[in-house]
């Protein structure tokens, strides 16, 4: 009986998520499916296209990717337990949706108050041991981890006006992962939701504000026409996410093809840094002519306060499991 509805929740979710047809099947000796975080039509979601389609020129078509947008087949919240057991091959996970399964994974995409600057950033991972910590972290769960990419500053959008840090007590704000415990420490009380349902929670009243993961996010999802008010100071300078295969079909690929996934995902990283600056300038532009309003220059009280909010996620973080431990301490030595 267990093996028979194992197989009926795998027929109904290959239904869900739109099996390829037989032909293009035969036509690949791999086929995937990737899930990413964002809807169709985003910007962030033709730079996942972009690097499905890279995949495909650089294994000569020996791997087929099919790309699956949000709440496709697969929630927010579901995308890195369906890449660990293989119901879905590679993902895009937001790690703060993930902070229970794999701790490690907040402090990877960036604590509160941290750099900004991408070739800091870079060393981090490539030259200083997060990379190294990172790939046993998601090992540990039957995930490869492949070439991270970087993401621009996470700000709040709110629907009521933001005049210092006295304010955000008692607002509801969608702020995952360690984003909501800086939160918290400052009054606020987080909200966990995809980013698909960030819209309609702040035009119904569900929730007072929200982070992007960008400024780009807030625009692709018309935020501004239900929250028009962009406090000053970034929860985090920059946000670093990764890309993450199950280990399973990882080691069905040949040594030419697993390097041409990991081209594929270096190739991806630059084009999210370049484009994303880009971006991030236009999507400032664009909400502006629709009525954004920043906060007024915050006091040294604020910025004090902000400062103060993050302090304590380290200490917090570095206990959670050994690889977070581990991250901390490599940041640590960082500040010597």
């Amino acid at each position: 009986m267990g093996r028979y509805k194992k197989k009926i929740s795998a027929t109904a979710l290959a239904l869900a998520l739109g099996v390829t047809g037989i032909t293009q099947a035969s036509a690949a000796e791999h086929n995937w499916r990737f899930s990413n975080l964002y809807s169709r039509g985003t910007a962030f979601g033709e730079v996942y296209e972009s690097m499905a389609k890279n995949i495909e020129k650089l294994s000569d078509g020996r791997i087929k990717v099919q790309v699956l947008y949000s709440g496709e087949g697969v929630g927010t919240s579901g995308l890195l337990g369906a890449v660990k057991s293989g119901l879905i091959t590679m993902g895009a996970p937001f790690q703060s949706m993930h902070a229970g399964e794999l701790p490690a994974g907040v402090v990877e995409i960036g604590l509160p108050g941290g750099t900004d600057d991408p070739k800091e950033l870079q060393a981090l991972f490539h030259e200083k041991g997060f990379g190294d910590v990172l790939t046993k972290a998601y090992g540990s769960q039957g995930m490869v981890w492949l070439e991270p990419y970087i993401q621009p500053p996470v700000y709040i959008l709110t629907k009521k006006p933001i005049n210092s840090v006295e304010d955000f007590k008692g607002l509801k704000i969608r702020a995952p992962g360690a984003y909501g415990k800086f939160l918290r420490n400052l009054g606020a009380s987080p909200v966990s939701l995809a980013w698909s349902e960030i819209y309609t929670s702040l035009a119904t009243g569900v929730i007072d504000g929200s982070i992007g993961s960008n400024m780009i996010d807030h625009r692709d999802g018309n935020h501004v026409e239900v929250a028009k008010y962009m406090y000053r100071l970034p929860l985090a300078g920059a946000q670093v996410l990764p890309i993450v295969v199950n280990r399973n079909a990882w080691k069905k690929l040949p040594d030419d093809l697993k390097a041409a996934v990991r081209k594929a995902t270096e190739i991806h990283a630059d084009d999210q840094l370049r484009l994303s600056r880009q971006w991030e300038s236009e999507a400032v532009s664009e909400m502006e002519s629709k009525g954004l309003k920043w906060s007024p220059e915050p006091s040294e009280a604020d910025k004090k306060a902000w400062a103060d909010a993050g302090a304590s996620l380290w200490d917090e973080y570095a206990a959670k499991d050994k690889y977070s431990k581990q991250l901390i301490d490599i940041l640590r030595k960082e500040q010597m």
